[in-house]
């Protein structure tokens, strides 16, 4: 795979970060994006070229694009669209402009950043766009609402879009991790304190027995929680096979809630769900 190039998204820590270097390794030219000028610092510490990307700032999604084609004179094998965060709390008392910024982040900035991409890979007659979904995108959870939505809609988006590139010599691709060992709680937090009112909450005792205990509370690996290699390898699969699945599900829990969600009725599968 010498010589060909990436671009992944959300690379300063978890998920990002291992692909980043996983893939490298496996011969890739890896631009490893983050949205905070210490973080692409810190990865060019580390030898990577590192545009700043941030998926809530088109004007940064224009210009780290254009950084990375000014390096590869023009060109970009595979896009890894892996940056996102959470907000949570119930529905009831998330904000709509609460809502807007995650999906600001988790939908449009990918959506921004794929249109940028897919004239490029056009043009050149190959590429490769994978999308980082969860299992959260096939199911939901309590607490999760927002990020739910916006995974829910980036399943939709990638179905639609790589149905619509069956004619292009342009692959596709989602993958839903799961419980993967990453800083998307400690990441959440600012979030939460910002948007959420709890204490205002007809759900107050609910927050602190509940999610305040999980968001503050540093714990050990979930159950079925796999490390962030788990999945690049599964991202090297589809980048690197010359017929790369549609989808690939990462963890036990993402293949369990998959064969649920096609098996189970409604109402037999928000049991299952709420049971935790």
């Amino acid at each position: 795979m010498t010589g060909r190039s990436i671009l992944v998204t959300g690379c300063s820590s978890g998920i990002g970060h291992d692909a980043a270097h996983g893939l490298r390794a496996r011969g890739w030219r890896v631009f490893a994006a983050c949205r905070k000028p210490g973080d692409c610092a810190r990865l060019r510490d580390e030898g990577f070229d590192a545009p700043l990307i941030d998926h809530a700032d088109a004007a940064s999604i224009e210009s780290g694009l254009a950084e990375v084609l000014e390096a590869t004179g023009g060109r970009l094998d595979a896009l890894f669209n892996n940056g996102a965060f959470a907000l949570p709390c119930a529905v009831e008392d998330l904000p709509t402009d609460g809502l807007r910024s995650i999906f600001e982040a988790n939908l449009f900035g990918v959506h921004d950043l794929t249109r940028r991409v897919i004239p490029v890979m056009r043009t050149q007659g190959h590429g490769r766009i994978v999308n980082c979904s969860s299992v959260l995108g096939l199911v939901p959870m309590r607490w999760r609402g927002a990020y739910v939505a916006t995974k829910f809609a980036l399943e939709g988006l990638t179905d639609v879009l790589r149905i619509e590139m069956r004619d292009t010599p342009l692959h596709v691709i989602t993958i839903e991790p799961g419980p993967v060992t990453s800083k998307i709680r400690e990441n959440s937090i600012p979030h939460f304190e910002r948007w959420i009112d709890w204490e205002s909450s007809a759900r107050a005792e609910q927050y602190r027995d509940s999610l305040l205990k999980r968001l503050y509370t540093a714990r050990g690996p979930d159950r079925f929680e796999l490390p962030a290699s788990a999945v690049t390898r599964k991202l090297a699969h589809a980048l690197e096979s010359r017929r790369p699945r549609p989808r690939y599900y990462v963890t036990t829990p993402t293949y369990l809630m998959g064969a649920a969600r096609r098996i189970l009725p409604t109402r037999a599968l928000d049991w299952l769900i709420s049971r935790g």
